[in-house]
């Protein structure tokens, strides 16, 4: 039984009691939550182990691309920097030893030569050729850009249609279709051939600065083209669609198969014959035999203050490649001294044989483009003077006349090829227009 004294007893715990009793209370929450967790995960665990795992069915080259990304994962990620410097402590230098022992050493003028030349070609100087770097630093004296002629008295005139007659108006479109591909096409030859093959560097130098006024030739045509509003997939196409642009372009092509494979290289009789027919193909024919009859129908529609913009802008065309013309056979004749067995009987038949077939391809042209007198020419007259230059062509490349007694009937042309300081016809511009020094050309 109880008693009143038991009843009433201070039930009170001492804070020791509850301090006690408090840890024991969360140390068996904290064992019992830690033994729940690892009852789940054992759960888990044997699900996991229950349920099949069903891959998805790759082919062998996706299979082969998991493999490689799983194994990259399990490498430690590279650091860029170390595996720049260990790629560079690991150069190997004998690797093109004599290539390099050739570039170490200091180049003198015997050294170097026009083709199949050893030495280190990123030595410009010492010059072997000045007339080479001359000619660079005249056609960057002689820098120009299309958009600086003005073009609105063509465009006035182009769209009246009394403007210009039709045998007129087939000139103009004729010489902008030969033109605005053929410079393209002399500029692929330079880039892709010639300037590969030609193993001096001055001269390469000026090979640039040709391929560069090539380009600006091409922006030339297609700014008269695009500001006179003229059919744009007509004109760029005609070299493919009107037979006598597309002789001209197909004969100057064949020139250039071989020398655009990558692959092909001089240093043989046979393939230093090759390099040498292109060259005389591209200077002496294509710059200087198939661009005179364009040019001398567009400058004499200028003299007659016709189309003044677009023969503008034919003179400085006819400038540059009046320079290109003169280094082309300069380029060529040093060939030639430097490897007399080039020159041989055969070689010179051949170059003959060239210039009169580019001649010949200028008179059908020439007759195309002119059925009729027009510009105070004729298609006979113009046959004359393409014989007379190629005289000339014949002469320059130590070759005999094909053509006695043919006379230049356009004295005219004449002051404007020979680049004589003189303001055009028109009065908007000097024709020496250059950037930089002085030009001379005396």
């Amino acid at each position: 039984m109880l008693s009143w004294d038991e009843l009433n007893v201070d039930e009170t715990p001492s804070p020791s009691v509850v301090n006690n009793t408090l840890a024991a209370e969360q140390a068996a929450d904290k064992e019992s939550a830690q033994a729940a967790q690892q009852a789940a995960v054992a759960r888990q665990e044997v699900e996991l182990e229950a349920t099949p795992v069903r891959a998805p069915k790759l082919d062998k080259p996706a299979a082969a691309r998991v493999a490689t990304v799983s194994a990259a994962r399990v490498e430690a990620p590279v650091n860029p920097i170390a595996a720049a410097l260990q790629a560079v402590a690991e150069i190997d230098t004998s690797e093109g030893l004599q290539e390099l022992a050739t570039a170490a050493e200091r180049v003198t003028v015997d050294q170097k030569a026009m083709i199949n030349c050893r030495a280190d070609l990123n030595q410009l100087v010492p010059f072997k050729y000045e007339w080479a770097w001359q000619k660079y630093l005249d056609g960057c004296a002689n820098h120009w850009m299309p958009q600086e002629v003005n073009m609105n008295a063509d465009i006035a005139l182009w769209k009246k249609p009394e403007g210009l007659t039709a045998d007129e108006r087939l000139i103009v479109k004729r010489s902008l279709g030969f033109f605005s591909t053929a410079d393209s096409l002399v500029a692929n030859n330079l880039v892709l051939a010639i300037y590969r093959l030609v193993t001096n560097p001055e001269c390469r130098q000026y090979i640039l600065r040709q391929a560069f006024e090539e380009a600006i030739h091409t922006h030339a045509y297609q700014y008269c083209i695009e500001s006179l509003g003229m059919d744009e997939g007509e004109i760029f196409n005609m070299y493919h669609e009107v037979p006598a642009v597309a002789r001209k372009a197909s004969w100057g092509l064949k020139y250039t198969r071989e020398l655009s494979d990558p692959t092909f290289t001089t240093g043989t009789t046979e393939h230093d014959q090759t390099l040498l027919k292109n060259l005389i193909a591209f200077y002496c024919c294509i710059e200087g035999i198939f661009f005179y009859c364009g040019f001398t129908q567009i400058l004499s529609m200028g003299r007659r203050n016709k189309m003044t913009g677009t023969s503008e802008q034919f003179q400085y065309i006819l400038r540059d490649e009046s320079m290109h013309l003169n280094f082309g056979i300069d380029m060529i004749n040093q060939i030639k001294l430097e490897n007399p067995q080039l020159w041989n009987e055969s070689m010179r038949a051949q170059a003959t044989q060239m210039i009169l077939e580019a001649t010949q391809l200028e008179i059908e042209y020439a007759r195309d483009t002119m059925p009729r007198g027009v510009l105070g020419m004729n298609a006979a007259m113009m046959e004359e003077y393409l014989q007379f230059i190629a005289n000339r062509r014949l002469v320059q490349i130590g070759l005999k006349e094909m053509y006695p007694g043919a006379q230049n009937p356009f004295p005219w042309m004449s002051e404007i090829m020979d680049l004589r300081k003189e303001k055009n016809f028109f009065e908007t511009r000097v024709t020496e227009y250059q950037t930089g020094g002085a030009l001379t050309w005396e």
